[in-house]
């Protein structure tokens, strides 16, 4: 026993106290596992996999591009479709008004 000013202190006691809340129980090893593989798959299927996907579908429909469709760009430039070249797609964007972009920054077809 410790006397300090108005308080007797059992020591004992207080290692056994102590021992019982610094001590990690048994279980939560498991869980304690389980819970950032779960938080991964969580990102995967809720941000990685989503983006894939979309990066995949905007892929297919630049890939996808043909003369008379109207679309629109990063910047926002709407337009049409007049000639495809390789990887240089030319719109109209008014009567005889035309500009040449790259496949790559046509962000979808345009619907009014």
């Amino acid at each position: 026993m410790i006397v300090s000013g108005y308080f007797i202190l059992n020591t004992h006691k207080m290692n056994t106290i102590a021992h019982i809340f610094l001590q990690a129980p048994t279980g939560s090893s498991l869980i304690g596992m389980i819970f950032p593989f779960l938080i991964i798959i969580v990102f995967y299927f809720f941000f990685i996999r989503p983006q894939v996907k979309k990066q995949k579908d905007v892929q297919k429909f630049q890939e996808n591009l043909k003369e008379g469709m109207e679309v629109v760009t990063n910047a926002g430039i709407i337009g049409r479709i007049t000639k495809v070249d390789g990887p240089i797609v030319r719109l109209m964007v008014d009567e005889k008004t035309f500009i040449r972009v790259v496949k790559s920054s046509i962000q979808g077809e345009f619907n009014a």
